[in-house]
């Protein structure tokens, strides 16, 4: 039996909660226990604890480990969210959005997960501003943002799904920035302890297979159709908006073909970190990245 915690509840992960609803851990032959978690911080704590075997969530917990403890064992080894699944939703359609415009206007960002922001911000500095001078609401749920932008109190707000797909469903909200589209940053995979990973290599060689073979049946099936297996999950979320959600993040490539952690995409979400100061010095790839399951599982 595997362990297996998500990070938060989030359609983003949808793959994972694919592969344990589609049954593909037993049809690979590993038994995989679903645990809830009450937040990210304690869903690391857990694995470090050895309360759980495997949790998903972001490269950025594990580097931010390895930066204050240089001999953490916390190692990422399986890619499923390849790029980042965020939005800017603006009040107003803006087809020809540069980040120049969001200076002057009232911006609220995600205040639940550190992140978002953090590439967000490493976009706009990119873009040749100091993000530290936007007019910007910091401390606020996605939820609340939402409503805020439904009221004109605020002009743009930075969400994931199914926020933006409501959103954009109702009228009341247009989308201004993508971030997938910036390319590859390495944002969720599996991760494991490193005594984990060798004590138990054939159960989490199979926990990789099962998550390459759902990633190829994610991709191939109609939106609708996923929706409707993963309904349990996410049962305030209506079947037509949860289906938009699916075909909008595959039209960006948001989940990746295989399980591969790409040195690019770590690299990019290394530098962001770099960038915000949440990192005081390099944490090189292999520190924290281990390939070799996820090369055998497609091979």
């Amino acid at each position: 039996m595997i362990r297996l915690s998500e990070n938060f509840r989030a359609l983003f992960y949808a793959p994972f909660y694919a592969a344990h609803a589609t049954g593909a851990f037993t049809a690979a032959g590993v038994e995989v226990e679903l645990v809830a978690s009450p937040s990210p911080p304690m869903t690391v704590r857990a694995l470090r604890a050895g309360e759980i075997d495997v949790m998903w969530g972001g490269p950025l917990r594990v580097m931010m480990t390895r930066d204050v403890e240089p001999r953490s064992d916390l190692v990422c080894f399986c890619d499923v969210v390849a790029r980042d699944p965020f939005f800017v939703i603006g009040r107003e359609p803006r087809p020809d959005f540069r980040f120049a415009d969001l200076k002057g206007r009232k911006l609220a960002t995600v205040s639940e997960v550190p992140t978002p922001w953090i590439c967000l911000a490493d976009d706009i500095r990119r873009a040749g501003i100091d993000p530290d001078t936007l007019d910007r609401i910091a401390d606020r749920s996605m939820a609340e943002n939402e409503a805020a932008l439904r009221a004109g109190t605020v002009d743009a707000i930075h969400v994931f799904q199914p926020y933006a797909e409501r959103l954009v469903a109702s009228g009341a909200g247009h989308v201004w920035y993508e971030a997938a589209t910036r390319g590859l940053t390495a944002y969720t995979t599996l991760v494991t302890r490193r005594s984990v990973l060798e004590k138990r290599e054939d159960d989490l060689l199979k926990m990789t297979r099962a998550v390459y073979r759902t990633l190829g049946w994610f991709a191939a099936t109609p939106a609708a159709e996923i929706a409707g297996k993963l309904q349990r999950y996410f049962p305030d979320v209506p079947t037509d908006i949860f289906a938009g959600a699916i075909d909008r993040y595959r039209n960006l490539n948001l989940w990746g073909s295989d399980p591969v952690i790409r040195r690019e995409g770590y690299d990019r979400l290394h530098a962001a970190m770099r960038a915000f100061g949440a990192l005081s010095k390099d944490i090189a790839f292999d520190d924290c990245v281990d390939t070799s399951l996820a090369k055998r599982a497609i091979a």
